[in-house]
């Protein structure tokens, strides 16, 4: 018989493989920090024994998302699909948890990916990016399940330069609500770019935020 995962209103959700455990201890401190009242759901992506007892210990639910041909940060997709909630907000594992963000959960716009604007690569690029680090959402829109079908068609770079290829700026006005930069705060941002802004949810991208949530441990 299978069981069904119990249902939650609203609930975060991340995950990750083997490759990058080392960063849960430190990203599920600053979340029972911060947040205490929403459950959070992991998608195990390819979890050690170790790894996967650690998660056991501080989540709601694990997700089984190793059955999903999908690499890497390509399965973020469809763990959103899968994750058990009415309102879910997905985080990276490499996103520092600063502040209660529960109050995202109020901002998010039904049939829309609820994001913020990559400002670092849209100033490089010159065209409009969405950061995938935090992406809220309620039930599960039809732009989901068109960015899981065209990652696992076309699996380029990442799933964030995925979503950015199948969109136009048109149809980013109509799939993509912008929520305020404070809950997805980008390293070039602080380091480069001269960001002074709250932040309450602080994005350690790229090797060099690795070493530095590796400097926090």
């Amino acid at each position: 018989m299978v069981r069904r995962m119990k249902s939650y209103d609203s609930a975060f959700v991340t995950g990750c493989d083997e490759k990058h455990e080392w960063m849960l201890e430190w990203f599920f401190k600053n979340y029972k920090k911060h947040i205490k009242d929403v459950p959070l759901i992991f998608a195990n992506f390819g979890l050690s024994s170790e790894g996967l007892k650690l998660v056991r210990e501080n989540v709601h639910a694990v997700m089984n998302l190793k059955v999903f041909d999908e690499k890497g940060w390509f399965k973020k997709p469809m763990s959103m699909i899968k994750c058990p909630s009415k309102k879910t907000i997905w985080i990276d594992l490499d996103c520092e948890i600063r502040d209660d963000i529960s109050n995202l959960f109020d901002m998010l716009e039904p049939n829309k990916l609820n994001m913020v604007q990559d400002k670092p690569w849209t100033t490089r690029g010159q065209e409009l990016w969405h950061n995938s680090g935090v992406v809220g959402f309620i039930d599960k829109p039809p732009i989901l399940y068109q960015w899981a079908k065209a990652v696992r068609e076309d699996p380029v770079q990442g799933d964030q330069e995925v979503l950015h290829l199948m969109l136009n700026p048109i149809t980013k006005i109509a799939y993509i609500n912008d929520i305020p930069n404070e809950y997805n705060v980008l390293r070039l941002q602080t380091e480069i770019d001269g960001y002074a802004g709250p932040i309450k949810v602080m994005h350690w991208t790229g090797q060099k935020g690795k070493d530095k949530i590796k400097a926090m441990l």
